[in-house]
């Protein structure tokens, strides 16, 4: 039985959608939403629940132990979505992706146990796997992250993985392609692109823009995230994963087409990363014997997120 959730990075991209889903899903429980509010996130994005008599709003850092354990009490379900997850930031600040995404959530799930939280969900990311050019990863795959970012992300499963063994705690780990969305801020290359071609400025791709990568809609994300809740085994990884996959320059065309503007004279190539991962491909079979499904389509999608971030563009103008 679920009466009190917890959520961290509630006012982010994933986090303020999976709040809003969670929130009309389970009406009748209590929810602490949870966010630093970095540059990334906005209180706007949860105006829709953060008013309500069951939600409560906690303004606040994942590494602040005393303020987690004290807003984990009586909880049912605890997620942890806060994240720093550009790969592009890792390179030139790696050290604030540790300290948030291994550190904090080592901290999270301390107090989760000091708490005795009875179910606890981590969200991870397909890059702890590393590239894969052959047969899509299962979730027993040995871990091969690439760079500092997904670095962060798997000593965070590490960790997780120390906790259910040692504390015989209840933890869910799920890993995802690329999600893609409204309200995901412009560093990300959807969003990015979109406000590049919208403020008229050239859209940097790095190398030959040949890298592929699946994109996962995060309605489905949240879906998959629900199906893990009601029907998911105890302490299980599962990836979450779309069935199609993009040349980066080819999303930059379908975006520019999209916003009628010239795709040669509005991009620019730039040096890659000093390591891009070619392409990352999972089995998620496990979470589809869930009867979870991908209903949403990137192609279909690309219109109404254009049309989103026309009317938003101010919030990401500095």
């Amino acid at each position: 039985m679920i009466n009190k959730i917890f959520i961290t990075g509630s006012a982010g991209f994933i986090g303020s959608h999976l709040s809003e889903k969670l929130f009309y899903k389970y009406k009748k429980c209590n929810f602490i939403l949870y966010d630093k509010i970095t540059y990334a996130a906005n209180k706007l994005y949860i105006q829709n629940i953060i008013k309500k008599k069951n939600v409560e709003f906690i303004k606040n850092d994942l590494l602040n132990f005393n303020a987690l354990e004290k807003n984990l009490q009586n909880v049912d379900l605890a997620i942890n979505v806060a994240a720093e997850s550009h790969v592009d930031n890792s390179f030139g600040n790696s050290l604030v992706f540790t300290k948030t995404n291994t550190l904090g959530t080592h901290f999270f799930l301390e107090a989760c146990r000091k708490q005795k939280v009875n179910r606890i969900i981590h969200v991870s990311t397909d890059e702890v796997y590393g590239e894969n050019l052959g047969t899509p990863f299962k979730e027993e795959q040995f871990l091969n992250p690439t760079n500092p970012y997904s670095a962060s992300k798997a000593a965070a499963d590490m960790i997780v993985n120390a906790y259910k063994k040692s504390y015989n705690m209840n933890i869910s780990t799920l890993r995802a392609n690329n999600i893609y969305g409204i309200r995901q801020y412009p560093e990300k290359l959807i969003p990015k692109t979109i406000f590049c071609l919208l403020t008229n400025k050239k859209m940097p791709i790095h190398g030959n823009g040949n890298n592929y990568r699946h994109y996962l809609s995060v309605d489905d994300f949240c879906d998959g995230v629900i199906k893990i809740i009601e029907n998911g085994k105890l302490n299980e990884i599962y990836n979450i994963a779309s069935d199609k996959h993009y040349k980066v320059k080819d999303i930059v065309k379908i975006i520019a087409k999209n916003l009628n503007k010239d795709f040669k004279t509005n991009i620019k190539f730039v040096k890659d990363r000093p390591f891009n991962d070619k392409i990352y491909k999972i089995n998620c079979n496990k979470l589809k014997k869930l009867n979870w499904k991908v209903k949403r389509n990137l192609i279909n999608d690309i219109s109404n997120i254009c049309d989103w971030y026309k009317s938003n563009i101010n919030l990401f103008i500095k």
